[in-house]
């Protein structure tokens, strides 16, 4: 049984679960700094002469199972780079779910395609494989699966649904680094996978994102139109599609290097935590811990996403929850609203310049039900760095929803 250390909330003047703070967010030391002045007294800073982008490409092609890996800006370049690698544009559509980071589905709409939106799994909160048929049309061209919060989607229901309807399956991988699908790393189970190495990101650079594919063909088309067009082995003023510079930094990489070889033991360290987590807030009414499919091999837990259920909280709402869940110490959120309630969906036109305006959707009229739930009833977000700590970070987490449940239910 859990016990809190006092009564009263701390929202209501109560003293809180937890005073001290959490592992902070990057990890270095030593070893980022000599990576960063190598660069620096090398004087080779961008990708053309130096080798650190490649050796890092190469790096991390092999970490995640991958035969290929072309580094570029961000992640968000990484998905419109993958779609313009696979020439979808003007009249196309592609799949995504709702509940993800933006640039699932702006990238889409970057490159003059059409985001259809489905529904995801009541469990996961990745897209639900046995809904995207009924959302398949003739000018349907992509899937793009997210592997939310680290867990991998149904990639054998994706692959399976792509493969009868002569799809493309672009990865969204931004937050899965290291998680494995029965056994194989996410980020080349499809055709192509995009990272992300944003300052949040279990792997981080600040910015930073790569696009990983077995193919070799995607291989050169991607390399050709991030670097503004140009094929291997080609004259510097040479161009053969429309491409732009979306090329990583030396910087960039050397970081990447060095962080790269803190991932498995930071992961492990995750996945610990995690299970121990698990465990203690399953005894608490009310919360619904995440429990993967067990084909997932490896959760990244780049988010540990929690259900919560306001019958068993005296039918208070998840915002009362939050906010004193945050008063006892325990950082948390709400986390995303669904995309197609996003302005930028509702406001049209969206761009003049968008090429699809004259058969764009009409987003106020999607009804995702159960992203829908998750996203303004259910779901609580705690961050990865939480999960870099002890068992006694873990059991003040759960010690704090347990004092908030039995206060509410006073």
């Amino acid at each position: 049984m859990i016990h809190s250390t006092a009564d009263t909330l701390a929202v209501e003047g109560g003293t809180p679960v937890r005073a001290r703070g959490w592992p902070t967010w990057p990890v270095f030391d030593r070893t980022e700094e000599e990576a960063l002045l190598e660069v620096v007294r090398s004087g080779k800073w961008w990708s053309v002469e130096g080798t650190k982008v490649r050796e890092f490409e190469a790096a991390f092609a092999r970490f995640q199972d991958a035969q290929f890996a072309v580094c570029v800006t961000n992640g968000t370049a990484a998905l419109e780079v993958a779609l313009r690698a696979a020439h979808i544009g003007c009249g196309d559509e592609v799949i995504v779910p709702p509940y993800t980071f933006i640039a699932t589905a702006t990238a889409v709409l970057s490159v003059g395609a059409t985001p259809v939106f489905v529904d995801v799994e009541e469990e996961s909160l990745n897209i639900d494989p046995t809904k995207i048929e009924e959302a398949i049309t003739p000018r349907t061209r992509a899937i793009i699966p997210v592997h939310i919060a680290g867990c991998p989607a149904d990639m054998d229901g994706v692959l399976e649904v792509a493969r009868k309807h002569n799809l493309l399956v672009i990865e969204d991988a931004a937050q899965a680094h290291a998680a494995e699908w029965k056994g194989t790393k996410v980020g080349a189970i499809g055709d192509m996978g995009c990272f992300s190495f944003q300052a949040s990101k279990n792997l981080n650079a600040g910015e930073g994102g790569a696009v990983l594919t077995n193919d070799p063909h995607w291989a050169d088309q991607v390399w050709s139109v991030h670097n503004v067009g140009r094929v291997r082995g080609g004259r510097w003023y040479e161009h053969h599609v429309l491409g732009s510079n979306f090329r990583m930094t030396e910087f960039q990489a050397a970081i990447l290097l060095a962080q790269l070889q803190r991932l498995p033991e930071q992961t492990e360290r995750r996945t610990q935590n995690a299970r121990k987590l698990t465990e203690m807030l399953s005894q608490i009414p009310g919360i619904r811990p995440p429990r993967p499919d067990p084909r997932v091999t490896r959760h990244a837990y780049h988010l540990y996403i929690f259900r919560y259920d306001k019958s068993h909280f005296g039918g208070r709402p998840r915002e009362d929850f939050l906010k004193a869940l945050s008063a006892e110490g325990i950082p948390c959120t709400a986390g995303y609203v669904p995309l197609y309630k996003e302005r930028v969906f509702l406001n049209r036109p969206i761009s003049k310049d968008l090429c699809q305006l004259s058969t764009l959707k009409d987003y106020s009229k999607v009804h995702c039900p159960v992203c829908e739930r998750a996203c303004y009833e259910e779901a609580v977000w705690l961050y990865q760095n939480m999960l870099l700590g002890d068992e006694q970070d873990m059991a003040d987490i759960a010690t704090a929803v347990a004092k908030v449940q039995r206060a509410f239910t006073r």
